[in-house]
């Protein structure tokens, strides 16, 4: 096998891996996608017999790709007009089935991730998801492993205090989702508002292209009163698919066939504590066929 192939075969067989690197650095599957045509330029110019474990080397070139990505992109989330989301992801079932994957890739997690720092969110997530050693990830992020060890207890401690409250049974985020979905179809909304934590919060991004609530909208009462507003134009003018969305059960509106919004909860205690409904048009894109993602 010439050294081309050889390049070529290793990178086809790491590209899922890599793919779900890059979108957990950075929340966005375009960018990703982008992360990884450059791995490859570097990766391909690399002498592949001499690169002894290729998996680490290519997880090392794509963390230091999607790192300078992301300082890039938060510049860009600063003049972003409302509230920035991840980009949703149609996933396979076994990404749902891999539960720390799930949960890692959640939106809900996706938003905690947003709170670290550049390099924090490099070290988490290749420490607590990918199950890096310290060693490969101070190569990584270009720390002494001193350090990272050091960031990386600063971080899990930064994300246990943000993340979802317990474990959130796939039972409970489909109960979750089918209420709402009953509340549209019906106009009864009193389940709905049965299920909902005091503190709920309802997120809309739509870019600035598209209408979306421009600030959050927090509490029980008012966001209640949003999604009674909502639901007679929904149910006249939207077809709602039940979908696995990022490892967890979600909706995706459709409007004459076509995705307008991608709704994700979170759930806190059996409790709908986050609505995130995406509607920008340029994040829609990767619900129309399934990413598949590995750690």
């Amino acid at each position: 096998m010439s050294e081309h192939n050889e390049a070529t075969e290793a990178f086809v067989q790491h590209r899922n891996l890599l793919f779900t690197v890059a979108y957990e650095m950075l929340g966005s599957a375009a960018d990703a996608e982008e992360v990884l045509q450059e791995t490859w330029l570097r990766w391909a110019g690399v002498d592949v017999d001499a690169v002894q474990d290729r998996r680490a080397y290519l997880v090392r070139v794509t963390t230091r790709q999607a790192l300078m990505r992301l300082r890039t992109i938060r510049r860009r989330k600063e003049s972003y007009v409302g509230p920035w989301l991840p980009e949703p992801l149609l996933t396979a079932p076994d990404v749902a089935e891999d539960v720390e994957l799930a949960d890692s890739v959640s939106m809900a997690m996706m938003l905690v991730l947003e709170t670290l720092t550049p390099t924090e969110r490099a070290v988490f997530v290749l420490r607590e998801v990918f199950d890096l050693e310290y060693e490969e990830i101070a190569k990584a992020v270009d720390k002494s492993q001193a350090a990272v060890r050091q960031i990386a207890h600063r971080a899990r401690e930064h994300v246990a205090a943000r993340r979802p409250r317990g474990a959130v049974s796939a039972g409970q985020a489909r109960d979750a989702i089918a209420a709402f979905q009953r509340a549209v179809e019906t106009g009864d909304l009193q389940h709905l508002l049965d299920i909902l934590a005091p503190d709920v919060v309802f997120l809309g991004d739509g870019g600035g292209v598209v209408q979306a609530v421009l600030v959050p909208v927090v509490g029980a009462a008012k966001v209640a009163r949003l999604l009674a507003a909502g639901l007679d134009h929904i149910a006249s003018t939207m077809q709602l698919q039940p979908a696995q969305v990022n490892g967890h059960p979600a909706l995706i509106f459709r409007h004459e066939g076509e995705v307008d919004t991608v709704l994700a909860l979170r759930i806190d205690d059996g409790l709908i504590s986050g609505f995130y409904a995406v509607r920008n048009p340029a994040k829609l894109s990767h619900v129309e066929r399934e990413t598949a993602m590995t750690r």
